[in-house]
Parts: structure tokens; C-alpha cells; sequence
């Protein structure tokens, strides 16, 4: 049986994550750190693209992979145009969009570069981009805002989420565009995303905006105090930003971004910890309860995902409130090099079409 070899590349802010699968096995996973003084030389993001395909180059050779067996090589998808959901080909109006993102700067453009790079370097190989933040399926009805002026936007956990949700659906023996499930994905970003028979027809927008706190981002701000604040002139506009995202929610609250590390204050006595920890597992199951109106009631399964996940006492905290809405399942972590290649492997056998970005 032919062997299908692919390459997952997932760039971070400070990470690079590599991996190549045969099939849906790993043969070679490696996280590629990167200091801040050797970042600190690139002025953008994406000026740091030939630095990370060198040490990606070496990395491979020296564990002793065959280049030329790799079939398809998948990237992270960045912040690209709002797309649905998908596996796309990288082609050069993504790499436009990707070198002047609408959406912002983000380490995660760098994926569709480097796949590409490597896949017209090698013999029978092509390179793909899969399911990434900006994935956009929100009904109509969901993009309204309390004003004009403003529209709500689908920036989300994409692909773990809709990774998980086929991942559950398989596991059920059942279609994941047959069910209606509430996923939520809890790291140093919180989502919690409607899906409707294989679309997320609503998902807050837990980049900057929305939703419940999170280890890193405050989530959903009173938004009168928030003006207030704006124009207080205590505060420039990077370090509201900042307080948004970065320097936010459990980070603000208690000086650090580890679930772990709180809910082990919280056993040894931390009261205060414990009532934050307490009060982002509220939020969450909050949220969790909006989505089920969204999904009229017809809830076939909540699946609960992501690092924060692993953790027990907070997940009980957010099942206590949820759990007569729907059936509750426990994902812990987020496999995204997996999720890449599954993709990837999706495509080489031609059990997904490959979409065109425009």
C-alpha cells in the first residue's frame, strides 16, 4: 500500500511545531523554539519567513526524513480573507493576503509560505492550508451587533473545533454534518461555537472581543466603562489592547496565565483563586447555554476541548450548569499538528474537494 506522507507546520509566536505523519501516524514531531533576541531582528512577522524555512529544512534533515516521500505539506492557516470552512490550496491571492493580512499580523501566516515553498521543492507534493481562525459560517442573523457601526465576526479555535467535532461524530458512528453540537475550546483563548449540521452557524469571537475571560483575554468588558476608560487618558491605546488580550482575564485577576498553576492554588487554600477559577468556568457554561438557543434546544452533545480541559475540578464546574442541555464529552488537549495532517490525509485520498481561495 502506497505510503501518504505528510507535513504538518503550525508557527507560533514563539514556537515553530512540525510534524510528519504517515497516514494518520506520527513518525516525527518536533516544537522548534525561538528566543525573542532572534526574533527581534525581523520588523514583521512575515519578514521572519526564510529564518523559520531554513531551521524547518534542518530539523528534517537531521532526524533523516525522506523529503521526496512527503506528499502534501500542510500549514496553519492564518489570518487570511473570511473563508469557510475547509481545505485550500495555497495559491498566490492567498499569499497576498497573507503577506498583507486584512485581519492582522499573525505568526500563523507564516504557514501557507512555508508549505508552499517546500511542497514546489519537492517531486509530488502540494501544499494546503486547513480550517484556520478566520473560518466564516456564521448565519446571517449571528452578524448583527447593537449597531450599525458594528458587525460581529467569526474568529475562532476552527480547527480544533470542527477537528473534534468529526473526531466525536466518527467515535458515535455517525456523520459530524448530521449533528447539532456546542464545542468549546479552552486554552489561553476561550470559543464556544454552534455547529449546525457542519457549519458553525455562531461563535464569539475570542480573539479580542467576546465571550467569557480567559487565562489571557477578558472577554465580553461592560462596554460603557470600557469608553470611559478609553478616553480617561490613563491608558494608551496598546496597553487597552494589551489589557483585551495578553494581559487579561486570569492574568489579571491572579498574575498568571496557567490553569494549572490556579487550580493548584485553589486546592491549597487560594479562596480568591478559586472564585476566579470558578468564575471563568460560570462564563463559560454561560456561553454554552446562548449557543443551545441558538441551536433551538436540539443539542446532540456538548464536547469540551482543548488544554484547560485536562483539567477536572474546573471542567465539573462548567458540566454542573450544562450538563440537562446535552450530553457532555471530554476532549483534553488540542492536537492541531493531527488535525493538519487528517486534513492533509483527507485530501490525498480524495475524501474532501480541495476549495480555491479567491
Amino acid at each position: 500500500m502506497e505510503e501518504l506522507r505528510i507535513l504538518a507546520i503550525n508557527p507560533g509566536s514563539t514556537t515553530t511545531k512540525i510534524a510528519v505523519f504517515n497516514g494518520a501516524n506520527p513518525i516525527f514531531v518536533r516544537t522548534i523554539s525561538h528566543s525573542s533576541e532572534e526574533l527581534s531582528k525581523f520588523e514583521k512577522i512575515t519578514d521572519q519567513y526564510a529564518f523559520r524555512k531554513e531551521i524547518i529544512y534542518k530539523q528534517l534533515e537531521e532526524a533523516g526524513i525522506e523529503m521526496e516521500s512527503i506528499r502534501a505539506v500542510v500549514g496553519r492557516g492564518g489570518l487570511t480573507k473570511p473563508i469557510p470552512s475547509g481545505v485550500y490550496e495555497v495559491n498566490d491571492a492567498m499569499k497576498h493576503d497573507m503577506a498583507n493580512s486584512p485581519m492582522g499580523e499573525h505568526a500563523s501566516n507564516l504557514g501557507g509560505f512555508i508549505a508552499d515553498d517546500i511542497a514546489k521543492s519537492l517531486p509530488n507534493a502540494r501544499a494546503f492550508i486547513a480550517d484556520p481562525v478566520v473560518v466564516d459560517e456564521l448565519d446571517p442573523i449571528a452578524r448583527v451587533s447593537g449597531h450599525p457601526e458594528f458587525q460581529r465576526k467569526s474568529i475562532f479555535h476552527a480547527l480544533n473545533q470542527k477537528a473534534t467535532a468529526r473526531q466525536h461524530a466518527k467515535s458515535i458512528m455517525r456523520k459530524y454534518e448530521d449533528m447539532n453540537l456546542i464545542v468549546v475550546h479552552l486554552g489561553g483563548g476561550i470559543t464556544v461555537g454552534a455547529h449546525q449540521k457542519g457549519r458553525v452557524i455562531d461563535v464569539n469571537q475570542g480573539l479580542d472581543g467576546e465571550g467569557p475571560f480567559s487565562p489571557e483575554r477578558s472577554g465580553t468588558l461592560p462596554s460603557g466603562d470600557l469608553v470611559r476608560m478609553c478616553f480617561s487618558g490613563k491608558f494608551t491605546q496598546q496597553e487597552l489592547l494589551h489589557m483585551i488580550k495578553g494581559k487579561g482575564g486570569m492574568t489579571a485577576f491572579l498574575g498568571t496565565n496557567s490553569a494549572f498553576d490556579v487550580e493548584k492554588r485553589a486546592e491549597a487554600g487560594d479562596e480568591y483563586a478559586k472564585f476566579i477559577f470558578e468564575a471563568m468556568a460560570y462564563q463559560v457554561a454561560k456561553m454554552i447555554g446562548a449557543m443551545s438557543t441558538v441551536l433551538k434546544g436540539e443539542v446532540d452533545g456538548i464536547l469540551i476541548t482543548g488544554g484547560i480541559a485536562h483539567g477536572k475540578w474546573f471542567v465539573n464546574q462548567v458540566i454542573e450548569r450544562v450538563y440537562k442541555i446535552g450530553p457532555v464529552h471530554i476532549y483534553p488537549g488540542e492536537d492541531e499538528m493531527r488535525a493538519l495532517a487528517i486534513n492533509g490525509l483527507m485530501v490525498l485520498k480524495g475524501e474532501v474537494e480541495v476549495k480555491e481561495y479567491k
